[in-house]
């Protein structure tokens, strides 16, 4: 196999300190591999780039101890001290922008442009992060005794373990650490084995960062392995306050379990089935450049992505003509070539999944308007033609995702109709809605609006900013990731009350004299 490997033709990889074999574990300055091969493969051609030896579980539990070893060390430094270290790892991250950009359309299979865009939402986090070290702030609360103070003090969790998925291998990551960083945790990072050799690169980064400032045992570390085995043994892991995924909501499910059933908490971040409303007074000319990015962007695999766009029946027959005349102009192929605007699925089990849904589609009565096929010409790469489907809202599969380039078009006639639409998926991520009423946006912002975590006006339903929390309701599991509050989640809660007086008042008025 190493015969085949074709790492040497991408001189970015020795950049970012990769090589032909990979150990896939580390803790605090080693790097060790003491489980199976895996060889990255490249979904562009399906050829092996490199080979990563993973972790087993006794790399896992060295982790855990040298996390344990640090947790004290690291939850007293001072926050603003926590803060400048994650600062540098967004400088390092900056020198290494173009590098890391070229490797997540190398591996992961999206286009350059989204790959630098990736690499720039963690410079952004370490940026926002850093902020947030000398600003978090508790609460003084009114006290209703005298001479008392009532106060909130936020202390770390301690350790973390963070889990990410395949279609963003490197930004989910900085979501997570640069916040649990500043706020005093220790996390120990899974990356979707698919796109190990970003997780490898992204790794060697922060720790020369860590190893330069001398940061305690544990900051970060590294497993790459199967979710049945290093997977299970940080969901079932009493030492980790906290499981942070990004992944199916199969597996979410399962992970939900698996932690509570501790009493440990999760940060879940599942499926979207997302949906885009364009009203009759919309502006169809933004409309349709928001709809093609958020449907065809990453090849459909954003949580994000638009799955349905539900049109006025107004406006719905230039729409489906306007679209169909720009999906056949799309250009696809290598994602590292910068004329292209959609590479590869980014595995051969999603085209499974596309020709399966395709099937689907055709046997509820669905109506193929574009696509739905394998690009012969792209093969053996993983191309599948972004695919336009007219379907009645009453189809059943409209309420399952499949994590392709299909975007379903369906008809309304009314605001009312078009939100019980929008809401009648289980999933509940991201929703749009394009429109120049404001009635109809503060409908659709309100109570009796979208029921998803993200609601979007006159822009798509993909690319969210890193300043509001990320996550969804729903079967998307209620997680909140990135900005707001967020950071609360890494940090346990304390209410304390101080009796500065000389007098022993009870809460309540309550009386109790010995």
């Amino acid at each position: 196999m190493e015969a085949e490997l074709t790492y040497d033709q991408y001189p970015f990889l020795k950049e970012l300190g990769l090589e032909k074999e990979n150990k896939g574990c580390y803790r605090s300055g080693n790097w060790t591999s003491k489980g199976e091969k895996l060889v990255s493969v490249n979904p562009h051609n399906n050829k092996p780039i490199a080979i990563i030896h993973q972790a087993s579980p006794e790399d896992y539990e060295d982790c855990i101890a040298q996390m344990e070893k640090g947790k004290r060390e690291w939850m007293l430094t001072p926050m603003p001290n926590r803060g400048e270290i994650v600062r540098q790892i967004g400088e390092e991250l900056r020198k290494k922008k173009q590098a890391l950009g070229q490797l997540i359309s190398l591996e992961m299979g999206k286009i350059l442009n989204e790959g630098l865009g990736e690499v720039q939402e963690f410079i952004d986090m370490c940026d926002y992060a850093c902020g947030l070290s000398r600003t978090l702030e508790g609460k003084i609360i009114p006290s209703e005794r005298k001479s008392h103070l009532l106060m909130e003090v936020w202390n770390p969790l301690g350790l973390i373990g963070v889990i990410t998925a395949f279609n963003f291998p490197c930004a989910v990551l900085g979501w997570n650490f640069a916040i649990a960083a500043i706020c005093g945790d220790l996390t120990v990072w899974k990356g979707a084995s698919s796109t190990s050799l970003i997780t490898l690169a992204v790794t060697k980064l922060i720790a020369a960062v860590l190893e330069r400032n001398k940061a305690p045992a544990g900051v970060l570390t590294m497993v790459i392995g199967p979710g049945r085995t290093i997977g299970e043994l940080l969901n079932s892991d009493k030492r980790l306050e906290l499981i942070s995924f990004t992944g199916s909501t199969s597996i979410g499910k399962g992970i939900s379990r698996k932690v509570h059933e501790r009493f440990g908490r999760t940060i879940l971040e599942l499926g979207g089935n997302n949906a885009t409303v364009i009203m009759d007074d919309a502006d169809v000319d933004m409309a349709i450049k928001a709809c093609v990015f958020a449907a065809v962007g990453t090849a459909g695999q954003r949580c994000t992505s638009l799955r349905r766009l539900l049109v006025h029946e107004k406006n719905y027959d230039q729409v489906v003509e306007r679209l169909s005349k720009i999906y056949p102009t799309l250009k696809l192929g290598d994602p590292l070539d910068a004329s292209h605007i959609c590479g590869p699925v980014h595995t051969k089990a999603a085209v499974k999944e596309y020709l399966e849904g395709i099937e689907n589609i055709k046997k509820e009565g669905g109506t193929i308007l574009y696509g739905g096929k394998e690009i012969e010409e792209l093969k053996p790469g993983n191309y599948v033609y972004p695919t336009l489907v007219a379907i009645d809202k009453k189809a059943k599969i409209l309420k399952e995702e499949l994590f392709v380039p299909v975007m379903y078009i369906i008809k309304f006639s009314s605001l009312e109709e078009a939100i019980e639409i929008n809401n009648s998926v289980p999933q509940g991520l991201s929703s749009s809605m394009f429109t120049k009423n404001l009635k109809n946006l503060f409908k659709w912002m309100g109570p009796a609006g979208s029921d998803c975590g993200l609601i979007n006006c006159n822009m798509g339903p993909s690319g969210a900013e890193i300043g509001g929390a990320f996550g969804g309701e729903k079967e998307t599991g209620g997680g909140r990731e990135s900005g707001s509050d967020s950071w609360k989640q890494y940090m346990r809660r304390s209410s304390c009350a101080i009796n500065f007086g000389d007098e022993l008042p009870l809460a309540q008025g309550v009386r109790f004299d010995v």
